[in-house]
C-alpha cells in the first residue's frame, strides 16, 4: 500500500533501488550516497559524522590469507591435545572436543553443548563460510549463494567464543596447579594464535566489496544516479 492508500502489486513493490550507492545512516537515518573513496579512507555521514564504511587495503587477498591461516590453526587446535595433567605418575591428555565430551558424560549436557558450539562448531563455521565467500568472490561472476552466506556470517562470528574458553582454562589451571602438574599441549598455543588471527581476519574483511561483485537480478534498474547528498570521505 502506498502513501495514498492504494494497494500496490507485489511485483512492482519489491523492486531494487535505482542507485546501489544509496544508504541510510544507522545513527541519524540520513539518506545519502556512498562516494568513491580510496583504499584506507572512510566514508562519514555529513550530518552526524558516523563512520559508515571504511575501504580496506587489499581486503580480499589479505582476508583470504588470514582465513587460510585460521583454518590451519583451527584444524590443529581440534586434532591435537590441548592440555595434559600428571597426577601420581599418571598422565591424561584431552582435546577441545574431548573436554565437551567429558562434560556430557558427567551429566552436564547443557554446558557440554555450549562449549562444543561456541569453541568448536561456531569458529569452524565462521572460517568455512568466509573461506567459501572469498573463493567464490574471486570468480568473474560470483554465484547467488554468496549473498546467502554473507547474511549468515555475522551469526557464526557472534557465537565464536574461543577467547572465553581460554579465559576459563586459565582460571582452572591456576586452581589445579597445586594438585597436579599441568602440561600445555600444542592445541593450546594454536588456540591463542587463532584468537588473534580471527580478530585480524574480521578487521581486514570488507563485506561491501563482496556485495559490489554480486550481479543483481534486476540490472536494468541499477543505474548510477547523479547529484544528491553524498558522504564525506576522510582518511
Amino acid at each position: 500500500m502506498n502513501a495514498e492508500g492504494e494497494i500496490v502489486p507485489r511485483e512492482s513493490a519489491n523492486q531494487a533501488l535505482a542507485d546501489a550507492a544509496l544508504t541510510a545512516c544507522p545513527s541519524c537515518d540520513l539518506l545519502q550516497r556512498l562516494p568513491s573513496v580510496a583504499p584506507g579512507q572512510s566514508a562519514c555521514c555529513p550530518r552526524c559524522g558516523t563512520v559508515l564504511w571504511r575501504r580496506r587495503v587489499e581486503s580480499l587477498n589479505r582476508t583470504l590469507a588470514l582465513t587460510v591461516a585460521a583454518a590451519i590453526l583451527c584444524l590443529i587446535a581440534n586434532t591435537v591435545p590441548m592440555l595434559g595433567l600428571t597426577v601420581v605418575g599418571r598422565e591424561s591428555f584431552t582435546t577441545v572436543a574431548g573436554g565437551a565430551k567429558k562434560l556430557w558424560e558427567n551429566g552436564q549436557h547443557t554446558v557440554a553443548l555450549l562449549v562444543f558450539f561456541a569453541a568448536v562448531l561456531a569458529p569452524a563455521l565462521q572460517i568455512g563460510l568466509l573461506l567459501l565467500v572469498l573463493l567464490a568472490a574471486r570468480r568473474k561472476r560470483p554465484p547467488a549463494w554468496v549473498g546467502l552466506l554473507l547474511r549468515h556470517l555475522p551469526f557464526s562470528r557472534t557465537w565464536s567464543m574461543i577467547e572465553v574458553m581460554l579465559l576459563g582454562v586459565l582460571v582452572a589451571l591456576t586452581k589445579i596447579a597445586d594438585y597436579a602438574t599441568v602440561i600445555p599441549g600444542q592445541a593450546l598455543f594454536a588456540l591463542f594464535a587463532l584468537v588473534f588471527v580471527l580478530a585480524a581476519m574480521q578487521s581486514t574483511f570488507d563485506p561491501k566489496e563482496i556485495w559490489d561483485r554480486v550481479e543483481w537480478a534486476e540490472t536494468e534498474t541499477r543505474k548510477p544516479a547523479t547529484g544528491g547528498r553524498t558522504m564525506e570521505a576522510t582518511a
